[in-house]
């Protein structure tokens, strides 16, 4: 079965519609490796034929699984980890006693990132009030995420004093995976939403986490996906980018404080 440049154009057109993502040509062979047994097991005769399937949405089960197969990022836990000194060292010392910390994992994918943050607070917070969100389009990661299971090598880069207290070693039929520990997981809650849309209504956050995902998006579409997020800021709220990405100036009411961290004036 071959994929067509005139199918590839189809695809990335309706991909970019449904998740504002921009497939370049170079993303053609992950395309046909993630969707070509899937097509065949459901016996259409061609891609041309299944993304007409997915984008006329009289399946919005299969348009789901499409997007889940051509939008999942690969994550770690406590990627970028300056981040993690900010929030430690600058940010969680000055919330004021009371108050509910809110943080915003807007790009969670399968969890890592909230639970890092959700162990860092536990620490840093302990039995004072903080909560976490976080968000995705791919209903397959979010399912993932909220079981909080992980294949051992993935602990890699978890301090090993956060590793003792907030993760359980898997024994058993679970050898070889750890569990986020079930009181920690009760601190972080995860729902889909995409970013391109109207979002759900979610409350105000100190801080926003959306990293290593706007380096799929055009310039349009990254100021339309930070615009949609602005409103969910608290006053002095921080917004954190990946270090490979850069939205200085993209719009206004950010002002950067340090490579990839930004502030609500």
């Amino acid at each position: 079965m071959n994929l067509t440049d005139q199918e590839f154009d189809f695809l990335r057109k309706m991909l970019y519609e449904a998740a504002g993502i921009s497939l370049t040509n170079e993303k053609k062979a992950l395309v046909i490796g993630r969707l070509t047994r899937r097509i065949e097991s459901l016996g259409i005769a061609s891609y041309g034929e299944y993304f007409r399937l997915i984008a006329g949405r009289t399946d919005p089960q299969e348009r789901q699984w499409a997007l889940d197969a051509l939008t999942t990022n690969e994550t770690f836990f406590f990627r970028e980890p300056q981040h993690f000194a900010f929030l430690s060292e600058i940010i969680v010392p000055a919330v004021p006693p009371g108050d509910t910390f809110r943080v915003w994992s807007a790009a969670s994918s399968s969890g890592e990132e909230a639970y890092s943050i959700a162990m860092l607070l536990a620490e840093r917070l302990g039995q004072r009030p903080w909560e976490i969100i976080g968000s995705d389009l791919s209903t397959k990661v979010l399912a993932k995420a909220s079981r909080g299971q992980y294949p051992m090598e993935r602990a890699e880069k978890i301090p090993k004093p956060y590793l003792r207290a907030y993760c359980l070693k898997g024994t058993g039929e679970q050898e070889g995976t750890f569990l986020i520990d079930p009181t920690l997981r009760k601190r972080v809650r995860f729902q889909q939403a995409n970013l391109m849309e109207p979002l759900p209504k979610l409350g105000l956050f100190d801080v926003i986490f959306l990293r290593n995902v706007l380096i799929y998006f055009d310039m349009p579409t990254k100021r339309r996906v930070v615009e949609n997020l602005l409103p969910f800021m608290k006053p002095d709220g921080y917004f954190f980018s990946g270090h490979s990405e850069s939205i200085t100036g993209l719009v206004p009411g950010l002002v950067q404080v340090k490579p990839a961290i930004y502030r609500k004036p």
